[in-house]
């Protein structure tokens, strides 16, 4: 039996586990450096069929339909008057039971975490350093020391893991962006809403049936590296409301009024794909690679890549990098494109990128290339 230990309790990490308590031929152990999970946080997360097709494998299916929404649309705004832009028919790509799903992340964590024992889910462990001699020996912090034969990094953008075994690249760099994340009740438009502006974006989706809704805003903004590295300035009210000020003032929608629960952070991304020189450890989700957060597709390609990793270790093959190189560099190019498109501020820019927009939602060639090689897998 192969021991595999994963650090991370996100969704690559956990999905990976519920694909390894089917398969008696491995054991596992999660290590995760937190003391517990939030399964109160309210904010939510999108999921394309190519993921909802892998979660149903395990029974996501079979999740209280009150806490999960189908939409149907993604809907183009001009953040400036709302005047709409055009939408994209998301329907077009569901399949069966397979559909785009929004929901809170704190929902599909609390589904990933049913069928694991709570004996391998080891909380407040900071690894600290990693040894191979035959077997990979994970050295943490509470001078605890235990062997695996095989390591899984799935501890996210600022991973731990990457850092040990690639040092100064292994870590991530600032986008020259931030993020204001908060909750909505009982906003006007159920599928999902994206508002386009000058130097930022913001997107309204639905969470649920009980008309809570998601609100995630990206907006450009340059740091210079005290103010990145200074917690303090993301917890900071001032900070955070002159932001939301500076978008509400270019939009229609009263942002201050309706969204609450504002949380900041700094967006950070992969400076480059670095592949581990031990054939026994892998990178997956955010800490293999993590992209600009503007094609919704972080938390699908966790799932996705959990389960490559998963085939690989079950057939004992070779190709888990090659496919994930393949899918990273088609998903961050359409990241970074949108996030170049949609931060728009030369007003004659904007009237030719919204004409495009027209026409390209209409070309079923062009979304069938841009979304549908991605939405199904």
């Amino acid at each position: 039996m192969k021991k595999i230990a994963i650090v991370g309790a996100g969704i690559s990490g956990l999905f990976l586990a519920n694909l390894l308590e089917k398969d008696k031929s491995f054991s596992y152990k999660i290590f995760e450096k937190k003391t517990s999970l939030d399964l109160s946080d309210g904010y939510g997360i999108q999921l394309s069929v190519n993921s909802i097709n892998l979660l149903n494998k395990i029974g996501f299916q079979k999740i209280n339909t009150k806490d999960v929404y189908f939409p149907k649309k993604v809907n183009f705004f001009n953040a400036k008057n709302s005047s709409k832009i055009c939408d994209i028919e998301l329907v077009k790509f569901n399949k069966e039971s397979n559909k785009y799903t929004t929901l809170k992340r704190s929902k599909l964590i609390e589904f990933l975490l049913k069928n694991i024992s709570k004996e391998k889910l080891v909380f407040n462990s900071d690894l600290i350093d990693i040894k191979e001699q035959g077997k990979l020996s994970l050295y943490f912090k509470e001078k605890q020391i235990e062997e695996f034969d095989y390591l899984v990094a799935a501890d996210g953008i600022y991973s731990k893991t990457k850092q040990i075994l690639f040092n100064k690249e292994g870590l991530p760099k600032y986008f020259n962006s931030v993020a204001l994340r908060g909750n909505i009740k009982n906003f006007e438009n159920f599928d999902i809403s994206l508002y386009l502006g000058p130097n930022f974006h913001f997107v309204v989706y639905p969470v649920n049936q009980n008309n809570e809704f998601n609100f995630i805003s990206i907006i450009r903004k340059k740091l210079i590296e005290d103010e990145i590295s200074n917690i303090n300035l993301f917890n900071d009210d001032k900070f955070i409301n002159n932001l939301l000020n500076k978008i509400s003032l270019k939009s229609n929608v009263n942002l201050s009024e309706i969204v609450k629960d504002i949380r900041c952070f700094p967006i950070f991304v992969s400076k480059k794909i670095k592949i581990p020189k031990s054939k026994n450890i892998y990178l997956t989700g955010d800490a293999f690679y993590s992209f600009p957060p503007s094609f919704a597709q972080g938390a699908s390609q966790s799932i996705e890549a959990a389960n490559e990793l998963f085939n690989e270790l079950k057939n004992n093959s070779s190709n888990y990098y090659k496919k994930r190189i393949l899918k990273t560099n088609q998903i961050n190019s359409r990241s970074s494109l949108n996030h170049f498109a949609f931060h728009l501020s030369n007003p004659l820019n904007i009237f030719f990128r919204n004409i495009f927009l027209k026409k390209l939602v209409k070309n079923q060639k062009f979304l069938e290339s841009y979304l549908g090689k991605i939405y199904r897998n």
